[in-house]
């Protein structure tokens, strides 16, 4: 009766399905899973975002560069025209602002920059070599190349030999150092580059040659 009374027991106590106890852990997995899937997508979303911005940086940093650089093109073929003789009374008046089209100089800074070429320094004491003067103000150059805004600032340095104001005598060459310093601004964005560079003008029979040093 013992044995009978024993499976009468087993026989009711409530049956439970075989691995019912593992779909907690499964479920947990799954979303453990999920998670990690949804984190990576996210950090690979913001690695693309940086990525993009960076390029997007440095796109406009080298257009601001290169508008820059054309800014020193402009300088040094401005001091090739003015220092041919026939120019040495005033700035070509192509390179004038109000020219047709309009040129790069401000007609405000016309003279002062003329002066500055020549090494120039009527009804006043102070020399123009070496100018302390910057492209920020009252800039020589004022140019807009590719939506940015540049401005330039031309110095006279020095002269390598004795020979009068960037004149020739007896078939002698005179080569007079200027600085060039071009900044260029992006408004909307920001961006901003500044280039300076030294070129070297050679004054040979009323020819004058300009060729960057560095």
């Amino acid at each position: 009766m013992s044995m009978m009374a024993e499976e009468v027991g087993m026989a009711d106590r409530p049956s439970q399905p075989i691995g019912s106890g593992q779909d907690g852990v499964a479920l947990l997995t799954v979303m453990m899973i999920m998670l990690i899937l949804t984190l990576l997508g996210i950090s690979a979303l913001t690695t693309t975002g940086l990525e993009n911005r960076m390029a997007g940086f440095t796109q406009t940093g080298e257009a601001a560069a290169t508008a820059a650089d054309s800014c020193l093109g402009v300088g040094a073929n401005l001091i090739r025209q003015a220092l041919i003789p026939v120019n040495s009374a005033a700035i070509p008046p192509a390179f004038l602002a109000n020219a047709v089209p309009p040129g790069p100089v401000p007609v405000a800074n016309a003279v002062i920059l003329n002066n500055e070429i020549y090494g120039r320094n009527p009804g006043t004491l102070v020399s123009t070599e070496n100018s302390t003067d910057d492209a920020t103000v009252a800039p020589n150059l004022v140019l807009v190349v590719n939506g940015f805004a540049v401005n330039g600032d031309i110095d006279r340095l020095y002269r390598d030999n004795a020979i009068g104001m960037g004149t020739t005598a007896a078939g002698q060459s005179v080569t007079i150092n200027y600085r060039i310093n071009c900044v260029a601004t992006n408004v909307a964005s920001g961006a901003t580059s500044s280039v300076t560079a030294v070129f070297a003008c050679t004054l040979v029979a009323g020819a004058p040659e300009c060729s960057k040093k560095f």
